[in-house]
């Protein structure tokens, strides 16, 4: 039996899971990757535009990044606002394009990466138990008002904690995925 309360709640989750990932791929594991700079912006002509809108970004070997401004007359405006970002990296650029050494992550910083994802997948996590909570409680108002019964209403409960034990395992794996990634040398 599913009901509208699990769709919801399905999609909710999904939701979450995108979120994690989007997060994720902003932390860096000593490798160049283009996403990194996803939430880089400039200030082109008096308006904030994400990087990836004015330049293409890409990653020609595992330890750089190129950034090709369509606007050559941008260069400069690029190269401070990844410079002020809080992403660590010293952009060099050549008149032509950017191009950004990843450098080689030390022990200490590789740890310091693997608590902040770990982090980002706690707050997940939270998330969708508050997903869950709210979801318990339509189901219990739908009983309340006569719309499900008891058993059925519990039966929707139990199918909510399934689909929020299976969806938690999902963030653990993705979680530690990360972590290996960004413990692999």
């Amino acid at each position: 039996m599913k009901l509208d309360v699990h769709v919801q709640f399905e999609e909710k989750m999904g939701k979450t899971l995108s979120v994690l990932k989007e997060e994720l791929s902003v932390i860096r594991a000593g490798r160049a990757n283009p996403a990194m700079l996803d939430k880089v912006s400039v200030d082109y002509y008096g308006t904030t535009t994400p990087l990836k809108q004015m330049a293409g970004v890409s990653s020609p070997d595992p330890r750089t990044i190129m950034i090709q401004p369509w606007d050559k007359t941008v260069l400069k405006d690029i190269e401070k606002a990844i410079l002020t970002s809080d992403l660590g990296l010293n952009p060099s650029n050549d008149g032509e394009v950017i191009r950004i050494n990843i450098p080689q992550l030390t022990e200490e910083r590789r740890k310091e990466l693997v608590k902040l994802a770990t982090k980002t997948g706690e707050q997940s996590k939270v998330a969708l138990r508050n997903e869950r909570r709210e979801a318990n409680d339509k189901i219990k108002k739908m009983e309340k008002e006569g719309e499900l019964s008891e058993d059925d209403s519990k039966k929707a409960l139990d199918e909510v904690q399934k689909m929020l034990d299976n969806c938690v395992k999902e963030v653990d794996a993705i979680i530690a995925k990360k972590e290996k990634e960004i413990m692999e040398v």
